[in-house]
């Protein structure tokens, strides 16, 4: 039989098999289940009260693909951040699960540690242990030019080989120096990851503050479809929630107190963030700071109430976000700051709907008389529709409702309340202001 002839009987032979139902049916894929586990302080799967054993659960459950550990009741103390993989759920008990920072401990370098080395010399290395978590910097550094890792082996009695590379030079002459300061939950390059129902205190009376570019007490870098769920952090050194170049994060039914920096802090070119129904209150700074590039976000349904600084505070090319529902109460300075910007790196674009912005600016200072939402630069088409915007009271320290920088271009305004304020809009005739 030539070849033609025999495709032609065996699709024929196929036909005929289909119509009268005599090949079987192919089995149906099994279902596959994540794998899933327990971790307690005296019960569960791995049992511990520290980040040794929350750690061994996440990366166990890692290896396996993903799935769910779950963090049962108890106080665990951190000596380093709990570090989030790929693909894992970390759930603990609501108001019961609690992650601690350890006491603090700083060293001045015994010697430089240059660029790209692994290991660093210290004074005293007394307070140390091989695992913590460290963070190097020097006089006059901040942001990212701080290097956060992890001490893996201790090679002389004052030298310790660290997990990344430095990330700069870090001089004697400068007075650098190594301490104790990690985020107590922290994903680094990290995608498809929840975290829920943690409770994180950052034990500020006794810790080592770590800035917001490399922590907080939720803290993500370079990740992508993250959800931070129903979370409290507080009394963190720092940064309550940091989440820096990431995209699509969404944190929501979270509570961020009395952290000594920012209460949430989407930033370096973060996109598209959710951040809805959080509470950021009595923080050392500003309730919400939308940082470097931040675009296409949306903010609604938060309380920010009672920061120092400003309740919003947005700039640097922070375009085309959406903040709406939102209750923005008693904050120090500005209950909305557009931070002072050229052109080029103005925050367009953004949209504020139907907010609640009253009794800010107590302690702010300049100007003549505080604005409730201050806009200083370059900035185009914003659209604020539908707030009440001022005070609930006649004497309070917003006298003006929007101040307007002379270099704005296409605002609008369209049905706002304002009440108890002497001017609705008024154009800011300097660069000063009552940051």
């Amino acid at each position: 039989m030539g070849g033609s002839q025999r495709w032609i009987r065996i699709a024929t032979v196929m036909a005929a098999a289909t119509a009268t139902g005599s090949f079987a049916a192919s089995p149906k894929p099994a279902t596959v289940q994540p794998a899933e586990i327990r971790v307690g302080v005296d019960e569960g799967d791995i049992r511990g009260g520290d980040n040794r054993a929350l750690q061994a659960a996440v990366d166990y459950v890692a290896g396996l693909g993903g799935g769910t550990v779950n963090i049962g009741p108890g106080r665990y103390v951190m000596r380093n951040a709990l570090k989030l993989r790929d693909n894992v759920r970390v759930i603990g008990v609501p108001g019961q699960t609690l992650l601690v920072a350890c006491d603090g401990f700083t060293s001045a370098l015994s010697a430089d540690g240059d660029a790209n080395e692994r290991q660093i010399t210290i004074a005293d290395p007394a307070g140390f242990r091989i695992g913590d978590g460290v963070a190097v910097q020097q006089q006059g550094s901040g942001g990212v030019e701080v290097t956060t890792a992890t001490l893996t082996a201790q090679v002389g009695p004052n030298s310790f080989r660290i997990s990344a590379p430095l990330y700069l030079d870090y001089m004697v002459a400068r007075k650098a120096t190594a301490k104790i300061a990690f985020p107590v939950v922290g994903g680094w390059n990290v995608k498809d990851v929840v975290i829920e129902g943690l409770t994180i205190d950052g034990n500020r009376e006794k810790s080592q503050e770590l800035n917001g570019c490399r922590g907080g007490g939720i803290f993500l870098f370079e990740s992508e479809r993250v959800t931070i769920r129903n979370c409290l952090v507080r009394n963190y050194r720092g940064d309550g929630i940091s989440f820096q170049v990431s995209s699509r994060v969404t944190v929501e039914d979270c509570l961020s107190e009395n952290n000594t920096g920012l209460g949430i802090h989407p930033g370096s070119g973060s996109q598209e963030p959710v951040v809805r129904r959080c509470r950021s209150f009595g923080n050392g700074q500003d309730g919400l700071y939308v940082c470097w590039r931040v675009k296409h976000g949306l903010f609604e349904q938060n309380e920010i109430r009672g920061n120092d600084r400003c309740g919003i505070s947005i700039g640097h090319k922070d375009t085309d976000n959406l903040f709406r529902d939102n209750t923005i109460v008693a904050n120090g300075t500005a209950g909305v700051l557009f931070r002072q910007e050229a052109e080029a790196m103005g925050a367009h674009r953004n949209v504020f709907e139907n907010n609640r912005i009253l009794d800010n600016g107590a302690k702010a200072k300049g100007g003549s008389g505080q604005a409730a939402i201050l806009i200083q630069g370059h900035h185009h088409d914003l659209v604020f529709r539908g707030n009440t915007i001022g005070n609930t009271k006649p004497e309070s320290a917003a006298t003006v409702g929007i101040r307007v920088s002379p270099n704005t271009q296409g605002l609008k305004t369209e049905n706002n309340q304002f009440p108890n304020v002497g001017r609705d809009v008024e154009a800011q005739q300097s660069a000063g202001g009552n940051r």
